[in-house]
C-alpha cells in the first residue's frame, strides 16, 4: 500500500493533519524533532529522504515543514534558505525518482503586496524579505524538479497550535486593556485545520500535474486590526483594539500591505467550496 508522507509534523499544518488521520496506517509524519509518534527526518538530507520513500513505500509527500520566523529570518538568511528552498528541492527531487507525488506549501509573502486587489497564480512574484525570497526559490526548486505535484501558496495560518496571531491576541486581550494593531496590512486569514481538509481532499486528484500552483485561503478581507478586533469580540474580551500604522510597528522584515489572494482557481479546478474566515474563526476559539 502506497503511503502518504507529511513532514513538519510538529507545526501548525501538520499537527492538524496529524489530528485528521488519527489511526490511519497510511500516513507517516516526521520532524526534525521525533518523539513516540514521530519520526526523525531531515528534509535536506538526500539519503535519508530516500531511505525514508523506498523503506515505507512512499507514494505521496505533503512538506508542512518551514522555517516561519519573518523578522528572525533577516538574520538568519542562510538557515531559512536551507530550510525553505533547499529542503524542498531535496524533497521534490526524490518525489520525481520514486514516482511519488508532491504538496508543498508556500506563502503570500512571495509577493511585494503593491496589488491592491486579489494577486493570482501567475502574477509576478518579488518578494520584500528574506522570508519571502526563501519561499519563492522553494517553489522554483520544486517546479523545476519536473516531479508531480501542487505549490499551494496561503497566508495568515492560525490553529490552536504553535505560535499564532490568535493565540497572541488571546493572550494580550487577558492581559491589558488595550492592545494596538497594524491596521493598514490587509489579507485572507486560514485556519489551519481548513487547509489540512483541503490537502487531504486534493491528494486523490494531483493526477499528472506537475508543480501546479493554487491559492487557499478562507474567504474574505481584512487588516490585522480587523481581524484582532473579532477575536477580542468573539472571545468575550473586553480589549481595546487601536489601529495603528506599520510605520507605527517597526520590524526587521518587510511585510506586504496588500496580500490577498485570488482562490478562483482552485475553486474552479476542485469545486471547492471556501469558509468565511469569520467562521472558522469561531470554530477554532470552541478548541482552545
Amino acid at each position: 500500500m502506497k503511503k502518504v508522507l507529511v513532514t513538519g509534523a510538529f507545526g501548525q499544518l501538520g499537527t492538524e493533519l496529524r489530528l485528521l488521520t488519527e489511526g490511519r496506517p497510511d500516513f507517516i509524519f516526521t520532524d526534525i524533532r521525533p518523539d513516540g509518534q514521530v519520526r526523525k527526518l531531515d528534509i535536506c538530507d538526500r539519503r535519508a529522504v530516500d531511505r525514508m520513500l523506498t523503506e515505507e513505500n512512499i507514494g505521496a509527500i505533503v512538506n508542512c515543514a518551514a522555517y516561519t520566523n519573518v523578522n528572525a529570518a533577516e538574520s538568519e538568511t542562510d538557515l531559512c534558505h536551507f530550510i525553505n528552498a533547499t529542503g524542498p528541492g531535496v524533497l521534490a527531487r526524490a518525489a520525481l525518482r520514486h514516482d511519488a507525488a508532491l504538496v508543498h506549501i508556500s506563502t503570500e509573502y512571495v509577493f511585494d503586496g503593491r496589488k491592491a486587489s486579489g494577486y493570482r497564480e501567475t502574477d509576478r512574484r518579488h518578494p520584500l524579505s528574506a522570508y519571502g525570497r526563501s519561499k519563492r526559490d522553494g517553489e522554483d526548486a520544486v517546479r523545476n524538479s519536473g516531479c508531480r505535484g501542487l505549490i499551494i501558496r496561503t497566508s495568515w495560518l492560525y490553529s490552536p497550535f504553535g505560535n499564532n496571531f490568535v493565540k497572541t491576541m488571546l493572550r494580550l486581550g487577558a492581559e491589558r486593556p488595550e492592545v494596538g494593531v497594524v491596521c493598514d496590512q490587509v489579507g485572507s486569514p486560514t485556519y489551519a485545520r481548513d487547509l489540512a481538509k483541503t490537502i487531504l481532499a486534493l491528494l486523490p486528484r494531483i493526477g499528472h500535474r506537475h508543480g501546479e500552483i493554487y491559492h487557499f485561503t478562507n474567504d474574505g478581507v481584512c487588516s490585522w486590526a480587523d481581524f484582532a478586533a473579532t477575536i477580542m469580540r468573539e472571545a468575550g474580551l473586553p480589549c481595546h483594539v487601536k489601529p495603528i500604522t506599520t510605520a507605527e510597528y517597526p520590524s526587521p522584515a518587510v511585510r506586504p500591505a496588500h496580500s490577498t489572494m485570488s482562490k478562483a482557481k482552485i475553486v474552479r479546478d476542485f469545486g471547492l467550496q471556501l469558509r468565511p474566515w469569520q467562521e472558522s474563526l469561531k470554530d477554532c476559539l470552541k478548541r482552545l
